[in-house]
């Protein structure tokens, strides 16, 4: 039955992203494969009403209170130790202004997921030539521009750093322009190596607190 009154939608709007962040945190879905099937269990249609469907902000923080609550220490541990690896990387990386994005910055990553990194140099070529240098094996593939489909895919080269999967988005250096708004929610859609060390170290000083 389809609801009437705004507070139903609202109610199966939060059912809907609850179930997409079950499948987030247990199953390494990505949003909208989450979002679509989880509107299918509660709803039990294909297209539902577009006002029914949560977006991604919605999702992340059923994610973050999923994580909470059955993550437990071990969650707390990886979180910590994928950032540690991360800033490692952004250090190495350091000339072609990396920033973090994705779940590792915004506290939801799990075991399903990877580290995913945006640098911003005059050419692709200078970062894949860095890291070939370096005797890094990399694949290379096109990951949608974060500013939206009019935009032109960018090459992304993906490696491992001491057991953790690294994607690496090349973006041109006037991408960076507009991109260090903060989300809707206030949260930083992403960070440089000095906004990951001052995350971790609130971390850090919030666990002592408590």
């Amino acid at each position: 039955m389809m609801p009437t009154q705004n507070n139903d939608v609202l109610q199966l709007r939060a059912e809907i992203a609850a179930g997409a962040a079950r499948m987030v945190a247990q199953d390494g879905a990505d949003y909208d494969t989450a979002r679509r099937k989880a509107a299918r269990q509660v709803l039990g249609v294909d297209r539902p009403a577009p006002n029914l469907m949560p977006d991604n902000l919605q999702i992340e923080d059923e994610v973050r209170k999923y994580q909470s609550l059955f993550g437990g220490p071990g969650h707390a541990l990886r979180l910590n130790a994928m950032r540690e690896t991360a800033l490692q990387v952004m250090d190495q990386l350091a000339d072609f202004r990396p920033y973090l994005t994705g779940a590792v910055l915004n506290g939801t990553a799990g075991e399903h997921d990877e580290i995913h990194l945006q640098l911003f140099a005059d050419s692709a070529k200078e970062v894949e030539i860095y890291l070939l240098n370096r005797n890094v094996n990399i694949e290379i593939s096109e990951t949608p521009h974060f500013k939206g489909g009019r935009h032109d895919p960018v090459e992304t080269v993906s490696f491992m750093w001491h057991k953790e999967t690294i994607h690496a988005e090349l973006y041109d250096f006037h991408d960076l322009r507009g991109a260090l708004k903060p989300r809707g929610d206030g949260r930083l859609q992403r960070v440089d190596a000095a906004g990951l060390r001052a995350l971790m170290a609130n971390d850090e000083t919030l666990e002592q607190d408590e």
